[in-house]
């Protein structure tokens, strides 16, 4: 279906891929790996017709059609609502429609067999192409992405970049191509969600091709995992737990031939100089020179499984109960996210902190933070010290500064060398360590940001999604580290491989109470397994009990107050986009200035330029975050209505 032959290609310079091969056939489910920066998104976009290869040749079947979901989609804006734009899959069966009524129209004036003919036939194509089921799927899969009935006719530009691209993914599979293509799909994805479009994966009929960094989500979907390495495309014909066995048994035999053929080299070398003056040897060191010359030489394998070990140093531990948190209540205008609700962190806890998004995850850890106003009271315990790290921290690192200055500049009170194990345990080395934070990439701002929570010498960790922009390799280096660590967490999360090497505990969400599972992560998904299938039993056995024909209720008149209610968000609501509106504009002005190559001339100006530019980054979350939150309670209000 696609073959990729001897492809070469460059970026501005740097070669990504050297007479690289690989052949995708139908119903193929690939797992494309390799670190950040290896060239999986490019292939994507090679595949796709976006980038053209600067040799070798990408070729597919004429009646291959090919789906791609990427970042750049987070993007895209739209007034018609989530479920007209996930409709847009269907545009042959929307045109089709179209005519449809045409025809029905002219029928009503003018009676012909030709038009009736005609309408046939274009009734069997519009419901061969699903037609008829278009709405119905196009709902189905939507709410499968975590969108609620009453979200559904909602414009898209009302929601954030992560929902808009579940909407966009929603119709790239409505579309069903013959290759879906799908770049980090999980970054946007809650775990209901995540496992959702696992299940709609396994059952595909067509190919999928998937970068991921989230190792259980390449587990549970791939059949063939495809590595990126040394320029090349190599291929594991099995799935990711093949793929590790598989890839230790290559990398030995590789290591064993390299170790003979160098073994051969100084061989032949000492042969050459022994015997390089002598003229009667002078024929066969000119053929062993040659033959070196000709030598395929083998690389040596690179140990990729970085061991981290660094002591993880405190002052003082903390006290045998390290937060106590009372919450009477926490909400966002109407909408009320905690509630009546209590819960204590011991020393040595290392809690994950799971569930949908939209249900608080984010906000009480916040809370624990000391960074969010509730309505109730944290007490911290003896001698606590507190680190907390979210994605908007990688903006507050200051981009003029190298790696080694940056943390150097967070008063951990280690010297350079100590500095730098830290960094080589974060992929950081030798030289690299004096790259400016403004080149790095997210991931590359990830593993500083986290270098420089983890030197803090806190004895309590506040971690919110810390592998976001991670490889796989990057997320094991966190792992380790937080294995190693002493004090006590509280992370969230969706990357459920981490969260099951990581945590000892598992806190949630529901009806706006912390509830807590004693126990890792593999017990708590094997304990709500249990739960789900012996409240599904319970539910059927309800239902056997229930007469077949009952009366439906009458529907519920409107209350006059929840009216005035509604017109009260609605209010709100359109007064909050005004001011992100406002705030996003005054963002892209300051990115201009901070763009300005003047301004690094003057540091004061720069400092001061920098803080705004964090300022307005936290106004726009703060404002968002308030704005989803209204938007949720209008929901509520409206479906109570109904």
């Amino acid at each position: 279906m696609i073959s990729i032959n001897n492809l070469d290609f460059y970026f501005g310079g740097r070669p990504i891929y050297e007479n690289a091969n690989l052949h995708i056939r139908p119903k193929d489910r690939v797992g494309l790996l390799g670190p950040n920066g290896a060239g999986k998104s490019t292939l994507l976009r090679l595949i796709s017709g976006e980038y053209t290869p600067d040799g070798g040749s990408i070729a597919k079947s004429n009646e291959c059609t090919i789906g791609f979901l990427n970042q750049d989609l987070l993007s895209y804006q739209s007034q018609e609502s989530i479920l007209e734009v996930a409709k847009q899959a269907f545009a042959e069966a929307i045109a089709l429609q179209n005519e449809i009524d045409q025809l029905l129209l002219a029928l009503e004036s003018a009676y012909s067999d030709e038009l009736v003919e005609k309408l046939t036939d274009k009734q069997a194509r519009f419901e061969t192409l699903g037609g008829y089921t278009m709405e119905s799927q196009a709902e189905e899969i939507l709410e499968g992405l975590g969108f609620s009935t009453e979200d559904l006719q909602k414009p898209l530009k009302q929601f954030s970049g992560g929902w808009r691209m579940r909407v966009m993914l929603a119709k790239l599979l409505l579309q069903k191509p013959d290759l879906l293509m799908l770049d980090e799909p999980t970054n946007h994805l809650d775990l209901p969600s995540i496992q959702w479009v696992e299940n709609y994966i396994q059952s595909y009929e067509g190919a999928v091709l998937v970068v991921s960094h989230d190792r259980q989500f390449i587990e549970n979907v791939a059949q063939i995992i495809v590595e990126v390495s040394n320029r090349q495309l190599v291929y594991y014909g099995g799935n990711y737990e093949f793929y590790q066995k598989e890839k230790v048994l290559r990398r030995e035999i590789q290591q064993s031939a390299y170790e003979n053929q160098q073994q051969k080299i100084k061989q032949t070398e000492r042969f050459i100089e022994r015997f390089r003056a002598k003229a009667t040897k002078a024929r066969q060191v000119q053929s062993r020179v040659k033959e070196l010359e000709r030598l395929d030489r083998i690389e040596e394998i690179i140990d990729e499984n970085i061991a981290v070990n660094f002591r993880f140093n405190f002052g003082q531990p903390s006290g045998k109960e390290v937060i106590k948190v009372e919450v009477a209540r926490k909400a966002y205008g109407p909408l009320t996210i905690l509630k009546n609700t209590q819960a204590t962190i011991m020393r040595g806890d290392k809690i994950a902190l799971i569930g949908a998004n939209g249900k608080g995850k984010s906000t009480l850890l916040r809370v624990l933070a000391g960074t969010e106003p509730m309505e109730g009271q944290t007490q911290l315990g003896y001698n606590v010290r507190h680190s907390f790290f979210a994605q908007h921290q990688l903006e507050s690192l200051k981009v003029e500064n190298d790696i080694l200055l940056e943390l150097q500049q967070a008063g951990s009170g280690k010297n350079d060398t100590e500095l730098r194990g830290v960094l080589g345990c974060f992929l950081f080395k030798d030289e690299e360590v004096f790259k400016k934070i403004k080149v790095l990439s997210g991931g590359e701002k990830s593993r500083v940001a986290l270098a420089k929570v983890l030197i803090s010498e806190a004895n309590f960790l506040l971690l919110d999604e810390p592998t976001n922009h991670l490889d796989i390799q990057s997320v094991n280096i966190l792992v380790q580290a937080l294995q190693q660590y002493a004090g006590t967490y509280v992370i969230v999360s969706h990357d459920r491989h981490f969260l099951s090497q990581v945590a000892n505990k598992i806190w949630y969400i529901e009806n706006q109470e912390i509830k807590e599972y004693p126990g890792t992560y593999d017990e708590y998904a094997y304990w709500q397994k249990q739960h789900a299938e012996r409240q599904k039993t319970l539910v059927v056995a309800k239902s056997a009990d229930i007469p077949k024909k009952e009366k439906p209720l009458p529907p519920p008149t409107l209350d006059p107050a929840q009216e005035k209610e509604r017109k009260k968000y609605q209010k709100l609501i359109e007064e909050l986009e005004k001011r992100i509106a406002t705030l996003e504009q005054e963002q892209k002005r300051q990115e201009a200035t901070l763009a300005d190559p003047i301004l690094y001339e003057n540091p004061d100006a720069l400092t001061q330029a920098q803080d705004t530019y964090v300022k307005l980054n936290q106004a726009l979350e703060t404002a968002n975050t308030e704005w989803e939150s209204l938007i949720m309670a209008l929901d509520a209000l409206e479906a109570a209505q109904k």
